[in-house]
């Protein structure tokens, strides 16, 4: 038994070991372990470093025959390295090279990970270039997100922009016709029309579609003499509804061989809606015709102006004597406000046009033009929404980012190598056994094996004062489970 322990611990012959080779993956420089051991907390284990591509062939010494492997333990066996795949998966190289396309199913990478290392810096001085680039973009960046806040909360608010539109008004008279043989006799009739256009439409891009005339308001009223055509013939009224068509003018034909004096009636269709403040309120703001929200700011500013807020209570307003008059209150609540304003607020005047229908010279038409101030959505609006929709320009960022993070993590990469064969370069010997201690860690790691495989395949690991317990131990441990197996064999129970 002593002959084949002997054996067992014998030194292991020398045998070659991987040099670094191009097809090699090699790690480091790799720090040696404190002085005196590893001690806690040192871990084999260290960034930018993987054992799992290094072979080992003739570097692990065989292993102590059971019982003879570990100082303490009821069975003094060193657990086997598992022969299928390990219980934790390897670890993964980061000296592998980068697959692209791997970025698109990660998260949005770091700032920080565009950075170069200090090291980098220092020997490439042009590196500075490229961070006064990068803290450059980290303001360009910020500047960018403020301006999309803003964007988004001016889309909130009503964006509108003063047109002109011309309204063309022509009439055509139609004479009569005496009965023929072959075409039935006609009445003198004439025909109005009612048309309109943006003036700069024409000047606009053709491929845009244009706006229907009848858009722009909520009800058209033509109202004719009433003399001539009586009470219940006199008015033509179009009012939108949500089912409403919408159409390029009107037309109106009526028989008659007269003039006729008419009068139109538009009505806008405002949108947001706008209202029309009474007549001692207009005065008094300087506000006509508005949306609600710019007439209580108006009223707001008369407040603030004339210092109407109450300064104990700065809920309440004191009206002066015109606000007295106006709302019938001496002192009312900023809450109060919307709904005393109801009662001032009335629907917008309509447009009135006064037109003469001339029957003078047979089928001869007969225009006349007016300009009207209408409000249309800001073409500003839809390029910031296109703005803020757009992702070629998001694409195009992510796919330099991409390049860009490729690049950095090649450079680090690079001042790896650089730093491990600088280290090898400068001490060899002592690199390589530093080297190996790591492996050794690495390897032991991964494969859970508990003990020192080193120092356990050296004789002068067996010849100390823990064995001869370690042996009575284990002997016992023996004598134990076969008294209890013959004690099972025999049906013998002890308490």
């Amino acid at each position: 038994m002593a002959q084949r322990f002997l054996n067992t611990v014998a030194p292991v012959p020398p045998q070659r070991f991987p040099v670094p080779p191009s097809s090699t993956q090699i790690r480091g420089p790799f720090p040696g372990p404190p002085p005196g051991g590893p001690g806690p907390g040192y871990s084999a284990a260290r960034p930018g470093y993987s054992g799992a591509s290094i072979p080992m062939g003739g570097m692990m010494p065989p292993r102590p025959p059971p019982g003879q492997g570990t100082p303490y333990g009821s069975s003094l066996q060193r657990p086997m390295a598992p022969q299928g795949p390990s219980k934790r998966p390897p670890p993964l190289d980061p000296r592998a090279p980068v697959q692209k396309g791997d970025y698109s199913s990660k998260k949005k990478k770091k700032q920080a990970e565009k950075v170069l290392p200090q090291k980098v810096r220092d020997l490439v001085p042009e590196s500075q270039a490229y961070m006064d680039l990068l803290a450059f973009e980290r303001k360009l960046d910020a500047t960018i997100m403020r301006k999309r806040l803003d964007i988004q909360e001016a889309l909130k608010r009503p964006m509108k922009q003063k047109r002109k539109l011309r309204i063309f008004i022509s009439n055509t008279f139609y004479p009569p016709k005496e009965p023929t043989e072959t075409e039935e006799g006609a009445m003198a009739s004439w025909e109005l029309r009612v048309e309109g256009r943006l003036t700069d439409d024409s000047k606009a891009d053709p491929n845009k579609v244009k706006r229907k005339f009848s858009s722009f308001f909520k009800s058209l009223v033509i109202e004719l003499d009433k003399d001539l055509y009586g009470p219940d013939n006199h008015l033509v009224e179009w009012h939108r509804t949500q089912t409403t068509q919408e159409t390029d003018g009107f037309q109106v034909k009526r028989p008659g061989d007269k003039n006729v004096r008419c009068t139109i009636l538009l009505l806008l269709d405002y949108q947001p809606l706008q209202f029309k403040l009474d007549s001692r309120l207009a005065r008094l703001l300087g506000v006509h015709t508005q949306t609600r929200p710019v007439i209580i700011a108006a009223l707001w500013q008369y407040i603030k102006t004339h210092r109407l807020q109450d300064s104990h209570e700065r809920e309440f307003i004191n009206c002066d004597k015109y606000l007295e008059q106006i709302f019938a209150c001496p002192r009312m609540k900023f809450a109060e406000i919307p709904q005393r304003l109801n009662p001032l607020l009335h629907p917008p005047d309509p447009i009135v046009i006064n037109h003469l229908i001339s029957v003078e010279g047979a089928e001869q038409k007969k225009t006349a033009c007016y300009d009207i101030e209408v409000e249309v959505d800001d073409t500003l609006k839809s390029q910031m929404n296109n703005f803020l929709l757009s992702t070629a320009s998001q694409q195009e960022i992510q796919s330099l980012d991409s390049k860009i993070h490729e690049t950095v993590e090649t450079i680090n990469q690079l001042k790896t190598n650089r730093e491990f064969f600088l280290s090898f370069a400068k001490d060899p010997q002592q690199f390589i056994t530093r080297w190996l201690m790591s492996q050794t860690r690495d390897l032991k790691t991964m494969t859970d094996v508990v003990g020192n495989p080193e120092e356990e395949r050296r004789c002068e690991f067996y010849v100390q004062p823990w064995t001869n317990e370690a042996v009575c131990r284990y002997f016992y441990t023996k004598l134990q489970q076969k008294r209890a197996e013959l004690e099972q064999a025999l049906g013998i129970r002890t308490n």
